[in-house]
């Protein structure tokens, strides 16, 4: 539900809620709250943070204990699909996320017309007013300061005691974020991860910020198709990269999406 919400949620952006407010009266209530302002920026990092502590409880909850055995089936096929977690991996992507992204791409008004959609909503945008993850929004508008591209706010200028919540929550996050970072460097460093026998440490450390690198590409790339999907061609600029990658996307049917 959290994979497809953000689909449809992203891919409704564009539309106006008051056209499916008798049709879809439950998709209605979490649209009128998240497509106003900057409810939606707000929404999507609270439900990244949910997506991340879910996948991690799922590891969790499937991880093999030390020596287990499976059908006595041999070694390498249990190291393979048991010790590394990639049965737990397929099945999560096939089942809890790729799944719900398809169906919700094509059905997004259908795909969150219940209140379970619209409970993931608000507990989303909890975390997020939580303050957890806040410090994003000053890296957001350094990126957008050094591209010579300020963010924009679709909202009111904040009032003096607004402005002063928001910064302590960013103050609060970077502290978070700046233990969080020590822990994860000093395991890495003295090689207390469940990186896999052999590899050193340092290229532990290198795999750490090359994969966290892709995966921040990859959901940018994610939420920037949503949000594409629903414009008309003449509205998705002239850059030539993002034309041939929607050229692709979008070609014959959408079923690339």
């Amino acid at each position: 539900m959290v994979e497809g919400g953000q689909a449809s949620l992203v891919g409704l952006a564009p539309i106006n809620f008051e056209l499916y407010k008798d049709s879809h009266p439950t998709t209605y209530i979490s649209t009128k709250l998240c497509h106003v302002g900057d409810n939606l920026d707000r929404y999507l990092m609270g439900r990244q943070f949910m997506v991340i502590f879910i996948a991690f409880c799922i590891n969790m909850s499937g991880a093999p204990v030390g020596g287990a055995e499976l059908w006595g089936l041999p070694q390498f096929i249990i190291d393979i699909f048991l010790v590394t977690g990639f049965a737990m991996i397929l099945l999560t992507c096939m089942v809890g996320q790729l799944a719900t992204q398809v169906n919700a791409s094509h059905c997004m008004l259908d795909y969150i017309n219940t209140y379970f959609a619209v409970f993931t909503f608000y507990t989303a945008m909890a975390i997020e007013f939580s303050g957890l993850m806040h410090v994003s929004y000053f890296i957001q508008k350094v990126v957008g300061w050094l591209a010579g591209k300020p963010i924009k706010s679709n909202e009111p200028p904040k009032s003096a005691v607004q402005l002063a919540f928001f910064w302590f929550r960013v103050l609060l996050s970077a502290a978070v974020l700046g233990f969080s970072l020590a822990v994860t460097l000093e395991g890495l460093f003295t090689g207390n991860t469940t990186m896999w026998d052999g590899v050193p440490n340092a290229v532990a450390l290198i795999l750490f910020f090359v994969l966290m690198s892709v995966v921040g590409l990859l959901e940018g790339m994610q939420i920037a198709f949503f949000a594409v999907a629903r414009l008309k061609k003449s509205e998705r600029g002239n850059a030539p990269f993002a034309m041939k990658t929607c050229e692709l996307l979008f070609r014959g049917d959408g079923h690339n999406l």
